[in-house]
């Protein structure tokens, strides 16, 4: 399905973001695999997907700068050639009530979640317009559509993700590419792990298919994103929350 794509997947070492990876992976692409800090990991989902006969490249940029997210991007037009599916998955959580949250945590979290989307949208821009099959494909989350408590930061970065999308969304639209948001609900990820028990079971109750989300029910929607089935689909943002309403 994917045959002849590059995909780039930020953020794609861990998580959402490994399990996206390896999907697209699964379906043909050839898969970069963006990461921070976490190159054993990142190396993991490259082995994965070159065991199942696909091409995969680990690339290591912090996308909160712009620098190191464009000698990236030289990297893999040297490896891949231009990028046809860009998926803006990087993103990191300072969780603190506002009262007690400084500019420190507002910024780091801003600058990573909402710089990295401009930075690597803006260095690729130019691939996915001229991409026969040109994809960009955010991922966002229920908290910018609901809010969360303690998340004052992270939810205004999830949030500003819908009217990015909707304008790039404009902006492409005359190439024929398209551009595209996800927002998940809460993921089995390692980051839900890390919420208490009284914590989890009080979110349960307010997801009416009583279960969260497995990483699969994010990485086969953005599988279809990035595919020629979702051709006539553009700035629009896809709920997978399980029924949560916003």
């Amino acid at each position: 399905m994917l045959s002849g794509q590059t995909c780039l997947v930020t953020g794609g070492s861990r998580g959402i973001g490994r399990g996206i990876a390896t999907e697209l992976g699964k379906y043909g692409a050839d898969v970069v695999v963006n990461y921070r800090s976490s190159e054993a990991e990142a190396a993991e989902v490259v082995d994965h997907i070159e065991d199942g006969g696909g091409r995969a490249l680990a690339a290591q940029g912090d996308v909160a700068d712009q620098a190191q997210v464009e000698a990236m991007c030289e990297d893999v037009h040297e490896a891949f050639g231009p990028v046809d599916v860009l998926v803006n998955n990087a993103g990191i959580t300072i969780d603190k009530t506002f009262k007690n949250m400084t500019r420190e945590d507002w910024d780091r979290v801003v600058d990573v979640n909402l710089g990295g989307v401009y930075n690597c949208t803006h260095c690729l821009f130019d691939d996915l317009l001229e991409s026969d099959q040109g994809r960009l494909i955010n991922i966002s989350s229920v908290v910018g559509q609901q809010g969360n408590y303690g998340q004052a930061n992270y939810a205004t970065t999830k949030s500003g993700m819908f009217g990015f999308t909707r304008t790039i969304a404009l902006e492409m639209a005359r190439s024929g590419s398209t551009a595209n948001c996800v927002a998940p609900g809460f993921v089995k990820t390692d980051m839900l792990e890390e919420v208490p028990e009284r914590v989890q079971n009080k979110i349960l109750e307010r997801i009416p298919l009583r279960r969260f989300a497995e990483v699969e029910d994010v990485s086969g929607m953005v599988r279809f994103l990035a595919s020629p089935e979702s051709s006539y689909m553009t700035g629009q943002v896809l709920a997978v929350n399980g029924g949560m309403e916003w």
